[in-house]
């Protein structure tokens, strides 16, 4: 008898309950938005220690972004101009001692590469 009420109780439980399904509507500042794009424009312009791996004519910095792109996918590319040429720049390494280190992972593709701080990236 006691097994049968439990057995009962069992399988009316598991009749009732269902999963609970929600939705979530996230409402936020519009200020918070304006902060976060702040935020990016800030940091996009902050000095970091980059690796300037070959530079030379438009054509010829596109080729060699694309390669090192294939070479080190993980790593931001970014080609500026400073006259005369394009030059092929990658990474954003905060201190002097990771940029070393990076610096000697591309030599080993790129042994003209070198580090490099600028006094501001163009866009």
């Amino acid at each position: 008898m006691k097994n049968t009420c439990l057995f009962i109780v069992i399988a009316f439980s598991a009749i009732i309950c269902s999963a609970q399904q929600g939705n979530v509507n996230i409402q936020q500042d519009n200020k918070i938005t304006q902060l976060l794009n702040i935020y990016k424009d800030i940091n996009e312009n902050t000095n970091y220690y980059r690796i300037q791996v070959g530079f030379g004519s438009h054509q010829e910095a596109q080729n060699l972004k694309a390669k090192v792109d294939l070479d080190f996918p993980d790593w931001p590319t970014k080609i500026d101009f400073e006259s005369p040429s394009y030059r092929v720049r990658i990474g954003n390494f905060r201190t002097l001692l990771e940029g070393e280190r990076k610096l000697i992972e591309v030599r080993q593709k790129y042994p003209s590469a070198m580090l490099l701080k600028p006094e501001k990236t163009t866009n």
